[in-house]
């Protein structure tokens, strides 16, 4: 399987999780304010700790974005593109959100795809406070309020990275969901699985994911070879086989380093993380 080395050391420990009672917040992102503080604002007044949001729809700006590049030297694996920043109002088609908190500020990690005003589409990560919205965009979180989602420096990377930890002790009853952070080189299906039985779920459903893969593999699109990749996941699912064990059908966004979008089905044991991959699971019981 692909692999590309880290700058610091690999801890033994390669996916962060927590658990928390899954609540689900509708709103809308309203024109005038920039995207960190549309989607931070709702989640912090219902008092979550921590969310994948999906956003739809509406537009923004202005409108700035970076895309993965190459990394200027040996300190990161990879690095971002120089910022752009189309005139105009840019469309929004679709995207992922991770919500959490830097440096004790809300903040948010967003990546999608869109219409630029020349009517090119394009996708990669979004500046979240360069940015901002100026037509009304659909929101909907999968959030809870037991865990807290904070941007952490992590010595394997040289990146703060977006990190779930325990804030309290989870209510009984209701639906849970396990936010994750998964470590470089590791297969994402397999850390899917692995995540729903490490608390004890019978079936999950992905709710949202923002990350990067080391190129992909799709069962039903051409493989990407760009070593980086930014990405986001489109729909998923974790469900027992005959033999007891599990398997995660994933489908997910990305644009490489070169502009290249794809969008499709994950083929099983063949994606790799390249340097990061947040990530909600729905705990979903079987009869």
């Amino acid at each position: 399987m692909r692999r590309i080395a880290q700058p610091g050391p690999a801890p033994e420990e390669r996916i962060e999780s927590a658990v928390g009672r899954l609540q689900v917040l509708d709103f809308t992102l309203e024109p005038g304010l920039t995207l960190n503080a549309a989607i931070t604002g709702p989640l912090v007044a219902a008092g979550m700790g921590a969310a994948q949001v999906e956003v739809s729809g509406g537009g923004f700006g202005p409108f700035t974005y970076v895309m993965p590049a190459a990394s200027p030297d040996a300190a990161h694996a990879a690095w971002y593109s120089t910022p752009f920043t189309p005139a105009g109002e840019t469309r929004l088609d679709r995207g992922n959100v991770t919500f959490g908190r830097k440096e004790g500020t809300p903040f948010i990690h967003c990546h999608a795809f869109w219409i630029e005003p020349d009517g090119s589409r394009h996708g990669g990560h979004i500046m979240p406070h360069e940015t901002v919205v100026a037509a009304p965009i659909r929101a909907r979180a999968y959030a809870a309020a037991e865990v807290e989602t904070t941007a952490d420096f992590d010595g394997e990377t040289n990146f703060p990275l977006f990190t779930p930890h325990a804030r309290i002790a989870s209510a009984e009853g209701g639906p849970r969901i396990a936010f994750a952070r998964i470590r470089p080189n590791v297969e994402i299906g397999a850390a899917v699985e692995e995540l729903c039985r490490r608390h004890g779920f019978a079936a999950g459903r992905l709710r949202g994911g923002v990350g990067s893969l080391i190129g992909a593999r799709f069962v039903d699109a051409a493989p990407v070879d760009d070593y980086a990749t930014e990405v986001f996941v489109t729909s998923g699912t974790v469900t027992p086989e005959a033999s007891g064990a599990l398997a995660a059908q994933i489908d997910l966004a990305l644009v490489s380093l070169t502009g290249a979008m794809a969008e499709g089905r994950l083929v099983r044991g063949a994606n790799p993380v390249l340097i990061t991959f947040e990530l909600a699971v729905e705990e979903i019981p079987t009869a």
